[in-house]
């Protein structure tokens, strides 16, 4: 009796929505998983990433019989460091690629990494932030150097498969630091404006800054897939979160032409219309 009257009521919500006969799970399915970001795993590093920590943890959802495992937004966050507030919707946050497989692939050495003390039970981004960001500049210099020729041809691939986000990205990176992460308004008037001949100037000037910015995000996407992989072998699938808005310091708004708001009026009312879209 019962069965045929789940069915009778599937059918009935199906013909009221169409989409969901879209789901991707069979009638019935039941499932159960774990929230937890991964920056909260384990690590000597400081913050959790996506090397052996995250497999280990994988490996006791499994065990647990759970089969699902989700992150919040893994985007590349800025002031505050929320994930709900990230620099980008297309790329990645480097702050969690491991510098463990960075040393298994020979982009590192151990002692690369000593030197360092952080905290056991928090998070402290003031330390975590450069030391991260100096691994990856050893990492850039040994891979443009000739370490790991062999992955050569996948960064490439990697570059022209995502110049759609990745150009404009890289370039909003390196431009942050040379401005001292100053908000980008408050940078030069012809890069505000993105005029073609500051952009493409800016784009000579800081040529290796964006190479490693794009390497980052290579590596990334390369761990990431590692752990996919690993996770869909254990039946684990994982599961992400979105940022419900971008703060207005988007790397898009460096490569595309076009008006910019100007005054502390304007920036309000733009601040305004983020806010509402959470409402």
């Amino acid at each position: 009796m019962w069965p045929s009257l789940i069915e009778r009521e599937r059918n009935a919500m199906l013909s009221v929505d169409p989409l969901r006969s879209l789901s991707p799970f069979p009638p019935g399915y039941r499932a159960a998983g774990v929230l937890l970001h991964v920056t909260s795993l384990p690590s000597p590093y400081g913050i959790g990433d996506v090397g052996p920590t995250a497999l280990a943890w994988v490996d006791r959802l499994h065990e647990a019989g759970q089969s699902w495992w989700q992150a919040l937004p893994l985007g590349p966050t800025g002031y505050g460091n929320s994930p709900y507030e990230p620099l980008s919707s297309f790329a990645g946050n480097g702050l969690l690629i491991s510098p463990g497989w960075l040393i298994e692939d020979g982009l590192l050495q151990t002692s690369d990494c000593r030197g360092h003390s952080f905290s056991a039970t928090a998070i402290d981004y003031d330390v975590v932030v450069p030391f991260k960001h100096r691994l990856l500049e050893v990492v850039w210099r040994n891979f443009s150097s000739g370490a790991r020729p062999d992955l050569q041809p996948a960064f490439v691939q990697f570059c022209h498969n995502q110049a759609h986000w990745l150009d404009d990205y890289a370039l909003f990176r390196a431009l942050k630091v040379r401005y001292n992460n100053a908000y980008y308004l408050e940078w030069p008037a012809e890069l505000v404006q993105r005029q073609p001949a500051a952009l493409a100037l800016a784009r000579r000037d800081l040529a290796r800054q964006i190479d490693q910015v794009r390497l980052a995000q290579s590596l990334l996407l390369r761990q990431g897939e590692r752990l996919k992989a690993h996770a869909r072998a254990g039946g684990v699938r994982l599961i992400g979160d979105l940022p419900l808005f971008r703060i207005p310091r988007l790397e898009r708004r460096v490569g595309q032409p076009g008006a910019v708001p100007a005054g502390r009026k304007a920036q309000a009312a733009r601040r305004r219309r983020c806010a509402s879209r959470l409402l």
